[in-house]
């Protein structure tokens, strides 16, 4: 028998022909370890045949996991995302295996117990007087009858416990276990929730007609969690499977809670911050069948589950549903390739779609769902818009306007919480001289450094180089410096100078480093442990909590500006989402948005909820500049260590892409050869080719564009394209 298998070497996407050995049960799906060229190779098998039409093949040397690891579906997906994306098929196939399984390092857990012959007092008779550690391991063990050998090995030394194994006294064997991700966070009962007549009639509307294809557009605290349940309940009725993607990993542990309490243990959860154990037991549990919902951020979608009923993405107008990362692909195109896959229902859940996603439902090709008043029939929170340019006028230069001050003050005499979203962490964004305008730029990048006060570093939020807190400038010696806009730290560190009995916690990049950090700060926050929660976009959107009566927002403006024309949209987006978080249960809710544009038009929009009219004007204005979803953007971001070589390739690959611009004039919007706004990042030179061409022409210029990149590739240069990237920078 022979297989054909796709090697785990990035310079080719072909299948190679092995024999199988005799008695080796090799099946399509499985992972196999070969040799390719000289060197060791990693091989998955996509199909098993009687023979080759080669001659000499070499054979498979041995079997990673006998069960298949990835079937008929996953070979599929990943030929749709090398044609999508320009992607080699390993590179997808890579997102679908377990690394853990790949390398081979499976952690198997090995127990200690008496051995069936053994007995205790026997044994501490035989034992040397002075053997303490043995002494101690035998009474422990005698108390316990069974425990992990590395609790055994850290608690009584590895020595005295091999020992005892050694001499017959104690067993060692491995036992197949679960590691189950946030097993103490506990459940949310949810199985008797009577849903309310609007939930009833959008589950009902799911259901009906022929499109598969849904935005179930609600606004924040409209319940479409309970709709998803239900759907997923529904589904489940019917012996299909489930996945629910939510964007980000913050955000999973208060989902996970509603989804076991609803359904047990036939929920797995998947992202990239569990352990590589706990993902490995998660994924088997999936491929095997006993879980049948997968809940998880973006790489959730990958997961091996079979008969899938119903897709899910919440927040679908998140940034982060964009792989930005080898290999770049958007989760909202395959989820519709996985539901399509599997003729199951797709729903795209926001109370702020994107515009491009709106924009289908109103051409008919999403079926659109709406909810447009929360359960609870309260009213939407109070946005009351804060002019910080006055405030300065008036001679206040604090962080907070004072009208933000009286609303905290009252917040907190009531017993209330409060959130406030900045979305920039660290204490400062800059360190200026203001004697020389110096600033603290990163070695290996072109950015300039975050002040951080907690650990009195510089640091680069690209790629992690920490540096010493300059005393003086390193250009005129001068100790006068200035410090950029405000982050999170530095928020906390005056909420505590201005209210000192009131408890506060921060939620950022730097506070969740830690696998559990999450569930402990939502936790804290959510049982009344804090008065104050302070962070940045990751408390943004999903999180319900009772108590909140007052969303402060600092710095409307942050996202308004940058030079990408996604700006005013993602502002709309964060102020609503960011308010939503007020307001859910008892209290009435209260906005206190500052910014230093109060008369622009966003913010009319978003104080009035009004996500229509601000559709309106944004898809008018697409349509005048012929952006998105009038026109599809392509990038080609040229990097390498050295500057002259990037410039070397961005040149030739510019003008080819010249030669195709002329015979296209009609389908090409602009074009145009540059260094990237953030011109070095981790040491390395960055350059990029922009494009904008027509949509119906897409298909045809992506793979004469791609040729270009394809036929430019060296070993100096590192080339990515990239299809309406969500990062311009």
């Amino acid at each position: 028998m022979v297989a054909e298998i796709i090697v785990d070497v990035c310079e080719f996407d072909k299948e190679f022909d092995y024999n199988i050995p005799e008695g080796m049960n090799v099946k399509a799906g499985c992972l196999v370890n070969i040799e390719f060229g000289r060197q060791p190779a990693l091989g998955y098998v996509v199909k098993v045949k009687e023979k080759s039409e080669f001659e000499k093949l070499k054979n498979i040397l041995s079997l990673v996991d006998e069960n298949p690891c990835f079937d008929s579906e996953t070979l599929a997906l990943a030929s749709f995302m090398k044609k999508a994306y320009h992607i080699k098929r390993v590179d997808a196939l890579r997102l679908c295996v377990p690394q853990i399984l790949v390398s081979g390092k499976i952690k198997k857990l090995m127990v200690v117990s008496f051995s069936e012959e053994a007995d205790k007092e026997d044994i501490l008779k035989k034992l040397h007087k002075n053997a303490k550690n043995q002494r101690q391991a035998v009474e422990y063990l005698a108390d316990k009858k069974t425990e992990y050998q590395s609790i055994m090995n850290a608690k009584f030394g590895a020595q005295s416990v091999m020992s005892l194994i050694k001499d017959g006294c104690f067993k060692a064997g491995y036992i197949e276990t679960n590691r189950i991700p946030y097993k103490k966070t506990g459940v949310t009962e949810s199985k008797n929730i009577v849903l309310t007549q609007r939930q009833q009639e959008a589950l009902n509307e799911i259901f009906k007609g022929d499109n598969k294809h849904i935005l179930l557009h609600g606004v924040t605290g409209s319940g479409k969690t309970q709709v998803y349940l239900s759907a997923i309940e529904k589904v489940l009725s019917q012996n299909k499977t489930a996945i629910m993607l939510v964007p980000e990993i913050s955000l999973t542990p208060q989902m996970l809670k509603n989804f076991r309490g609803r359904f047990g243990d036939k929920v797995a959860l998947i992202h990239s911050g569990l352990s590589t154990g706990e993902r490995f037991d998660e994924w088997r549990r999936i491929n095997t069948g006993e879980a049948k919902i997968v809940l998880g951020a973006r790489s959730a979608l990958f997961a091996p589950i079979k008969n899938i009923g119903i897709i899910i993405l919440d927040e679908e107008h998140d940034a982060s549903y964009q792989s930005e990362s080898n290999p770049r692909y958007n989760a909202a195109d395959i989820a519709k390739f996985r539901a399509d896959y599997n003729d199951a229902f797709m729903i795209l859940g926001s109370a702020t779609p994107s515009v491009e996603t709106y924009r289908k439902s109103v051409l008919g090709e999403l079926k659109l769902i709406e909810m447009p008043e929360r359960v609870s029939g309260k009213l939407m929170p109070e946005i009351e818009i804060v002019d910080m340019t006055s405030e300065l006028r008036n001679g206040n230069l604090g962080l907070f306007s004072n009208k933000l001050l009286i609303e905290l003050e009252n917040c907190f005499k009531n017993k209330n919480q409060a959130m406030l979203f900045v979305n920039r962490r660290g204490y400062a964004s800059f360190l200026m001289c203001r004697e020389c305008g110096y600033v603290a730029k990163c070695e290996d990048c072109d950015v300039s450094l975050t002040y951080h006060s907690e650990d009195n570093l510089l640091k680069c939020h690209y790629c992690g180089k920490q540096y010493k807190m300059l005393d003086k400038c390193p250009n005129c010696k001068s100790n006068n410096f200035r410090q950029g806009k405000i982050g999170t730290e530095r928020v906390i560190n005056e909420i505590n100078k201005l209210f000192p009995d009131v408890k506060t916690l921060r939620m950022d990049n730097d506070t969740t480093r830690t696998k559990t950090a999450y569930v402990d700060i939502l936790d804290k926050f959510g049982s009344g442990q804090a008065d104050v929660l302070v962070g940045t976009q990751m408390i943004a959107k999903g999180h319900d909590f009772e108590n909140v009566s007052l969303v402060g927002i600092l710095d409307a403006d942050m996202s308004l500006y940058f030079s990408d024309y996604r700006s005013p949209e993602r502002t709309f987006q964060l102020v609503t989402q960011m308010s939503g978080r007020a307001g859910r249960a008892k209290h009435p809710g209260k906005v206190i948005l500052q910014t230093y544009a109060p008369n622009h038009y966003i913010f009319r929009y978003a104080k009035n909820y009004d996500y229509k009219g601000f559709y309106k004007k944004e898809i008018n204005s697409r349509e005048v500049t012929l952006y998105p979803p009038f026109s599809v953007i392509l990038r080609i971001l040229i990097t390498s260590e050295n500057e002259n070589d990037v410039v070397f390739t961005t040149k030739k690959m510019y003008n080819e892409i010249k030669v195709l611009v002329k015979e296209n004039l009609n389908d090409f919007i602009y074009m145009q050869a540059m260094k990237a706004p953030v011109k070095r990042i981790q040491s390395k030179f960055r350059y990029q080719i922009l494009m904008r061409i027509r949509p119906e022409r897409k298909d045809y210029l992506t793979e004469k564009i791609f040729q270009i990149a394809d036929d430019a590739a060296n070993k100096k240069t590192t080339i990515f394209a990239e299809i309406n990237p969500q990062n311009l920078n």
